[in-house]
């Protein structure tokens, strides 16, 4: 029989092999978000045909990669809990789903706000960015209800959310090449022949790419912790009722 303070020590133990906090990625995302802010919403100049309005896309487009990266994260992780059953890589599926859910809702609300101005209207259902986006909204949160339900049953449950995790990142260059394959009002700003922008806006949308990654980056390992620390607090409860 395992006395309560021998579990408890073995937890923390265990529990100093956690995900790595970094400080300096957290004041980096500080320091980054204002400078983006006044580089797009001061520095930059205008939009010649929507003037001012325009300056939401470059926080569209990096909540945008932001959500492609954190869904490729959770196709990684997925693949590699699949291959090797460890529990962390789990948690790094979950904890990247719940980011890129975050920033495609980021993506869809600004881009609706910027809609109503450009196209006098909040949503155009046959434009196929909007309709594609909306659509790896509800695949990602159907994954995110799965793991919960996974959660409360056995390893097989916990495979078929991994293996529903791998198989959702396929939407993502669907998304990213609708405006190519299919009808869509949405500006390619970035095309084979080059960047169709300003060059001040073009360092505008680098800084705000570069400052929303890092608040990604600083949340996924917040909640990436969270997630250890539910793990770890529910072994902890078992070794308890075992005693």
């Amino acid at each position: 029989m395992v006395e309560p303070s021998t579990a408890i020590r073995r937890t923390e133990r265990r529990g100093r092999r956690r995900p790595a906090r970094l400080p300096w990625l957290e004041v980096s995302a500080g320091l980054a978000v204002p400078v983006a802010l006044y580089l797009g919403l001061v520095w930059a100049p205008p939009e010649r045909v929507m003037g001012d309005v325009q300056r939401i896309m470059y926080f569209h487009v990096a909540s945008a990669m932001t959500a492609y990266l954190a869904f490729g994260l959770v196709a990684v992780a997925s693949a590699i809990y699949l291959l090797r059953r460890q529990a962390r890589w789990d948690r790094v599926a979950v904890a990247a789903a719940e980011v890129g859910v975050l920033f495609t809702t980021l993506t869809l609300l600004s881009g609706s706000i910027w809609a109503r101005s450009a196209w006098n209207a909040w949503w155009l259902w046959q434009d196929a960015r909007l309709t594609t986006t909306l659509l790896m909204w509800f695949l990602y949160a159907g994954y995110l209800l799965l793991r919960a339900a996974a959660r409360e049953g056995d390893g097989q449950g916990g495979r078929l959310a991994a293996l529903y995790g791998l198989l959702s990142v396929a939407i993502v260059p669907v998304v990213h090449f609708s405006v190519v394959w299919w009808y869509s009002n949405h500006p390619q700003v970035i095309t084979p022949q080059g960047i169709r922008m300003a060059p001040q806006m073009v360092v505008a949308l680098l800084a705000a790419s570069v400052a929303v990654l890092l608040v990604g980056v600083v949340l996924f390992l917040q909640r990436w912790r969270l997630e250890e620390l539910r793990d770890r607090l529910a072994e902890l409860e078992m070794r308890c009722e075992r005693t």
